[in-house]
């Protein structure tokens, strides 16, 4: 039985936003997943050091999960119901959660001396503050991330907004990132780019998304996309799963000994 819009929408906006976990979409939404698996990568790496940072952690999903964890773990994040999110899951390993937001235009340097860590990671920073991260590794020491590339799920953003210059669309590319990590004095030592299917197959995973990744539809409201929402609705019902592509890449650097 088909559901209405207004159902799907209102499910959709009650919904919880807390913490960086996107299983509400069970069933609604895929995405097809890079082939270095990212988690394994990282939960492999952690294993291996003495201390670590997790910037951006979200909820910490990501670290909790890690079989092993350093001596020192550290996990930095910004939005204050992730902030709590992460504390409740990763103080019980012992990781310590400092709220601090480095994703804005002027962010505070990191509340951490220089030459602190011996890995710095993130899944899906904002924005890579590559001075800070050169500046708390040391020496000989590891950055591994994996990011979000240029015109990620852009089908769904150009839905909204219109197409998009060139320059928004080249924004986050690899290549461009490596160049400004350079220039603080990092080493590339590994680099992966993949283009990956997402397929929604109803609009109130849309607006569920929308409201979640806040910054790809900026000031997103269902009242403000109402009729780009019905339209999104219609298609869906009479031809199938909206797909969109999400960029992501694995990128390693070093600090030079």
């Amino acid at each position: 039985m088909d559901r209405s819009f207004d159902e799907l929408v209102a499910e959709a906006v009650a919904a919880p936003m807390s913490g960086w976990d996107f299983g509400w979409l069970e069933g609604r939404a895929t995405e097809e997943r890079p082939s270095w698996g990212y988690a394994g990568l990282l939960h492999a790496r952690l294993a291996t050091v003495d201390a670590a940072l997790d910037l951006q952690t979200g909820g910490g999903e990501v670290l909790a999960a890690a079989p092993e964890l350093p001596r020192l773990a550290v996990a930095t994040e910004g939005w204050p119901p992730n902030v709590a999110a992460a504390t409740a899951l990763l103080h019980p390993r012992g990781v310590a959660v400092v709220a601090h937001d480095d994703s804005g235009p002027d962010p505070a340097p990191l509340p951490f001396a220089d030459a602190a860590f011996d890995l710095v990671t993130s899944r899906h920073p904002v924005v890579p503050r590559w001075a800070e991260i050169a500046r708390v590794l040391r020496p000989g020491g590891t950055y591994l991330a994996q990011h979000v590339g240029p015109a990620s799920v852009f089908e769904l953003v150009e839905h909204f907004l219109g197409p998009q210059p060139d320059e928004v669309r080249r924004g986050r590319h690899p290549d461009d990132e490596v160049a400004a990590a350079r220039e603080a004095g990092l080493e590339l030592v590994d680099l992966r780019a993949e283009r990956l299917r997402v397929e929604f197959r109803d609009v109130g995973a849309v607006v569920w998304f929308l409201r979640k990744v806040v910054w790809l539809v900026p000031g997103f409201t269902v009242d403000a996309y109402r009729p780009a929402l019905h339209t999104l609705h219609d298609l869906i019902r009479t031809e199938g799963p909206f797909v969109a592509h999400s960029a992501r890449h694995l990128v390693e650097l070093r600090r030079p000994a």
